[in-house]
């Protein structure tokens, strides 16, 4: 097969033999009698210059093999090559090279009862992947919710809910090499996700009894019994090349250079060239599938590496890149791009993300898990009173912190869940920066200004599970990010004026995030922590405030809900969460009612939703960046100059 380059040429030459060919046709014969009238010079044809777009990426791509743990770069990268086979688009999901989303309306998806026996592979009650015993709790069929789960007996007849989905690909489609696309090669990357070898979670494999193609354009996906998937119709397996992946093993693909160099895919561009430690050229794919409307816009796409955000801005200022990604972290430059957008030099492109900085109380130590014992030398409870944290709450100033580091660019957030996101609860509870309401609610608790002194630490009076005279002080643990500094300070400060007094400590991301029984994160050996967590979905999960979800000796210290917040109430209407389905209005009630719960109970503050940014030339069009999408999800759409004017 001719590599790359060779068929760049290959493509060059031929336009230009074909217009050498085209200037040399004889005209039509003319029966006019020949004159002594000097024939009109033959024109020279024009060639039309390839138009070009060139994006500066903030670091260079690590791997563009797709489980290979892709960095920001080259997930961009990524999205040249691969076009889908779902977007994310404003949180909700649109398919594109599917015919359709599957749809238990539509029939495409069903949820049928099955015999299950002892040995079989479920998924338990409890939403975990089980192999059928007695003493396995699990939720037969028919049942909506944990109210009717039960305990297997081990002989007893059972039956489970299965879901099968069905998913059809468009007909037609083509990888940039010219070979069909279909089913198998879905069925294929199935079977690459499922591999030990193969990095990243398998979460959805866990739970998965059967993937397989029906034909050509359809594949069906099995769920193992009890494993009802709110969106089940995204158990989709991005297609990769069978073709050219297929003769190496899982293990070798990380290193193979026709998935993480030179990847085909079904994209608008296609890899003509890598320059290690300069850039990335890619020409517009012959057979992308949407070529039919005029895309992508650009013959020619380049990729190159800026990891500097002022080279990257007086690049962009020179003509030397049209976008600036967003994997070039200009946060720190907004006051400079503001200043630029004024004077139309460039155009500012910003979201938020699925990203919340947030700070975490530590309302039951690993300490104890033993038991709660001030004998036994565990720290007072100074944080279990929700009153005590909603009263903090109102004592961080979180929209100074906006304003000031986020230049106002972000929201403050009274859920878990982004205010812009349809599943958010507009009836919850808010947490205004309110020093006086906030005085009232400790004095009820009774953290008492005992020197009417706001300078100086409350004192515990009263106060249950706390010795009287104890001080309002708190450590405050997270991160040396400049970003984390600028807002800790501020919050300190605001702390303050409420008499509680915080001390602050900046760890290397290693040491915060260390395993536990040692980090002081997972260990669960603090008050109040500040760090941010994120998810790959459309919804930031409720699970991560799950009992289950706690770090212990028991479980390995691994979980996300390291405050160690317990509440049987909230574990309920998660888990009704999960299982129901997308778009059902049991769906948004039980995400609404576990909201409810959080807001009230406080395990968490949210601060801010994490910003991208990116920066264009001021004629760039069709260029917008999605709280839930790839940043350069319709890369094919993008344009500048005249053809950006409109009609």
């Amino acid at each position: 097969m001719p590599s790359s380059q060779a068929l760049h040429r290959s493509i060059i030459l031929l336009i230009l033999v074909s217009l050498i060919l085209a200037a040399c046709q004889p005209g039509p014969a003319s029966m006019e009698t020949p004159t002594s009238t000097p024939p009109a010079s033959t024109p020279t044809p024009t060639l039309t210059p390839p138009r070009i777009l060139t994006i500066c990426l903030g670091q260079e791509p690590n791997t563009l093999y797709p489980y290979g743990t892709p960095n920001a770069a080259a997930r961009s990268v990524l999205a040249a090559i691969y076009d889908g086979p779902i977007d994310y688009e404003t949180y909700t999901y649109q398919p594109v090279i599917l015919e359709k989303l599957p749809s238990l309306a539509d029939g495409d998806a069903l949820i049928e009862p099955v015999p299950v026996i002892i040995g079989d592979e479920v998924v338990d009650a409890d939403g975990l992947p089980a192999t059928l015993d007695e003493g396995v709790r699990v939720i037969p069929s028919g049942c909506p919710n944990d109210d009717c789960a039960v305990i297997y007996d081990g002989f007893s007849e059972l039956e489970m809910d299965q879901m099968v989905v069905t998913f059809t690909l468009l007909p037609d489609l083509v990888w940039s090499d010219g070979t069909p696309l279909t089913a198998a090669d879905s069925v294929f990357s199935y079977m690459l996700a499922a591999d030990p070898d193969t990095p990243g979670s398998k979460y959805l494999v866990d739970r998965t009894q059967n993937y397989e193609a029906a034909d050509e354009l359809t594949v069906q996906w099995w769920g193992k019994p009890g494993f009802i998937d709110p969106t089940y119709f995204t158990n989709f397996w991005t297609p990769y090349p069978e073709h050219l992946w297929g003769e190496f093993t899982a293990a070798e693909l990380p290193e193979a250079d026709v998935a993480t160099t030179f990847p085909v895919g079904w994209g608008p561009y296609v890899i003509d060239e890598w320059v290690t430690g300069d850039q990335i050229t890619l020409l517009k794919n012959p057979y992308y599938f949407r070529s039919g409307e005029g895309l992508p816009r650009f013959n020619i796409l380049v990729f190159r590496f800026i990891n500097d955000s002022s080279l990257a801005i007086s690049a962009l200022l020179a003509g030397q890149c049209d976008v600036l990604d967003p994997s070039i972290h200009l946060e720190g430059q907004v006051g400079l791009l503001r200043a630029l957008e004024e004077s139309n030099q460039l155009q500012i492109v910003s979201s938020t993300t699925m990203i919340t900085e947030r700070i975490d109380f530590g309302i039951q130590p690993a300490s104890y898990d033993n038991g709660y014992s001030l004998v036994a030398g565990d720290r007072p409870n100074i944080l279990g009173d929700r009153r005590t944290r909603q009263a903090i709450a109102m004592c961080l100033d979180r929209q100074q912190v906006v304003d000031t580091v986020l230049y106002g660019l972000s929201p403050v957030p009274d859920s878990f869940i982004p205010p812009d996101h349809p599943l958010h609860n507009p009836g919850l509870p808010h947490y205004p920066f309110d020093v006086a309401a906030a005085s009232q609610l400790l004095d009820a608790v009774g953290w008492k200004d005992h020197d009417n002194d706001a300078s100086t630490p409350r004192q515990a009076w009263g106060v249950p599970g706390v010795l009287a005279g104890t001080p309002l002080v708190l450590n405050y643990w997270t991160t040396t990010a400049t970003q984390r500094r600028q807002a800790s300070e501020i919050l300190a400060q605001s702390l303050a004026q409420c008499g509680i007094q915080v001390d602050v400590q900046y760890y290397l991301p290693d040491d915060l995030y260390a395993e536990g029984p040692a980090g002081v994160l997972f260990g669960r050996q603090f008050d109040l922590a500040q760090f941010a967590m994120g998810t790959a979905g459309m919804e930031p999960s409720c699970e991560w405030y799950m009992s289950a979800e706690i770090p212990t000796e028991k479980n390995h210290w691994v979980g996300t809900n390291v405050s160690g917040y317990n509440n049987p109430v909230y574990d309920a209407a998660c888990r009704a969460a999960g299982r129901a389905l997308y778009g059902d209005p049991e769906y948004a009630e039980a995400y609404y009612n576990a909201q409810s719960i959080f807001a009230e109970d406080l395990p968490s503050i949210p601060l801010y939703l994490h910003l991208r940014l990116a920066a264009a030339r001021p004629d760039q069009c069709n260029f917008s960046l999605d709280a839930s999408a790839n940043p350069l999800w319709n890369l094919e759409a993008f344009d500048y100059g005249a053809a950006c004017a409109g009609p």
